[in-house]
């Protein structure tokens, strides 16, 4: 199965849309996967027009419809989906724990705006990074393809720095 998975998307508080590349990415996918800061649901709505979605919470969303945490299985895999709000942002103990505690393989989270492939013990800590609001980073979504129980992520960066002082191509003659 391929899953798009994508999380931080601030639409409309800090973007007006999702970038284009998002959806050419994410064509021919099964699903997707939102890890929350959704802010308005039309987000989702536009992605379901790719495939079905499931989203969680973020810590700035506020829609009872969503979940603060999600499992689902995918040929033998358990993936739970998370916001991760964890102090210091991003701490990758607590996200073990917390994938512990959802008795999961792998776990995704957003949060940090900044995306993250990490194996820790027998856990796979995933985060798309954010195609909208990265931080010191590329825009990003991720890609998840799992097959016959094997588990492999990509990163995918769909546009330029949001900041200048990451863009060296601005350096260049």
């Amino acid at each position: 199965m391929k899953i798009g998975v994508i999380s931080d998307t601030h639409i409309p508080a800090r973007s007006y849309s999702i970038p284009d590349k998002v959806f050419e990415v994410f064509d021919g996918v099964e699903l997707i996967l939102h890890a929350g800061d959704i802010e308005d649901l039309s987000v989702v709505e536009k992605l379901e027009e790719i495939a079905p979605v499931i989203a969680v919470c973020g810590n700035c969303d506020n829609h009872p419809t969503l979940n603060t945490s999600e499992v689902i299985e995918v040929d033998g895999v358990k993936i739970g989906l998370i916001h991760g709000v964890v102090y210091p942002r991003g701490d990758t103990q607590q996200l073990y724990y917390l994938a512990k505690q959802l008795e999961v393989d792998v776990l995704v989270s957003g949060h940090t705006h900044q995306p993250m492939i990490q194996q820790i013990k027998d856990v796979l800590l995933l985060n798309p990074g954010s195609p909208t609001q990265p931080r010191l980073t590329d825009p990003t979504v991720m890609l998840l393809e799992i097959d016959d129980g094997k588990i492999e992520a990509d990163i995918i960066k769909i546009g330029k720095p949001v900041c200048r002082v990451l863009d060296i191509s601005q350096f260049k003659k």
